[in-house]
């Protein structure tokens, strides 16, 4: 299984890369997990739009899921017979997001698969569990189990005991830490700090942490160090070109 980094950043993007989205590709099917603000050009460099063969977003913010527009555009104005691309999300979670063009211009793209945090299904190789976790919007962490191991992905999410089941044993654990240290009182309960994520990743046993969702401007040598205070294991901050394979 190779996951490949398409931006780390949480909020918005800068001129150096775009926020949260990830390129999971399992053999030949390739699975794009939250196409946030100024994914789609790096997922593009990768793979042409039409090879995508299906989206999983966590939530509705559009740090994790405004480039789905551009892609199922590329898609359907390249190609308007072409496949519809399973969109798997939160039930209501795309309604605005998928009613900002024209009338009916990318109806024919898509075919929404909604589900209620919490539901398990099938997407592809991979056997995907979801967890409602604590963030302003309805936001669904998920394990992708696939046939080489374990993806565990947080979405945005405050803490919560769900956390070490979702991260359970997972080859790769892509957690959200916005801040390094501590949550401002603002943003307690739905947004993670870097400590928060290494003390339930070693809580979990998970054998590896991709932390991502930085707030922009955080050093990522800050936030490394900070999850290693509590977990032994590798830790990297998500960074546009980074490729993670598991088993590693």
């Amino acid at each position: 299984m190779r996951i490949s980094v398409l931006g780390g950043l949480g909020a918005w993007p800068t001129a150096q890369q775009g926020c949260s989205g990830f390129l999971i590709e399992q053999g030949n099917f390739r699975l794009v997990v939250d196409p946030g603000y100024a994914t789609v050009q790096p997922l593009l460099s990768r793979v042409p739009a039409a090879a995508v063969d299906a989206v999983y977003v966590s939530h509705g913010h559009p740090d994790h899921c405004a480039d789905l527009q551009p892609l199922l555009r590329a898609r359907v104005l390249a190609d308007r017979d072409g496949p519809a691309l399973p969109v798997h999300a939160p039930a209501g979670s795309l309604d605005a997001l998928l009613a900002v063009d024209e009338p009916g211009l990318v109806d024919g793209a898509y075919r929404l698969d909604a589900f209620t945090p919490g539901e398990g299904f099938d997407v592809g190789p991979f056997a995907v569990r979801t967890w409602a976790l604590p963030h302003w919007v309805s936001n669904a962490g998920a394990r992708f189990t696939g046939p080489d191991g374990v993806v565990a992905y947080t979405g945005d999410t405050g803490p919560g005991p769900e956390l070490v089941e979702l991260a359970r044993g997972a080859d790769l654990l892509i957690a959200e830490a916005t801040y390094v240290d501590t949550v401002p009182d603002r943003h307690a309960g739905n947004l993670s700090s870097a400590v928060e994520v290494g003390r339930y990743a070693a809580a979990a046993g998970a054998r590896r942490v991709l932390l991502t969702h930085l707030w922009p401007g955080t050093p990522p040598e800050a936030a490394v160090a900070a999850a290693r205070r509590a977990y032994a294991g590798p830790v990297e901050v998500a960074a546009p070109g980074l490729v993670c394979v598991v088993p590693s």
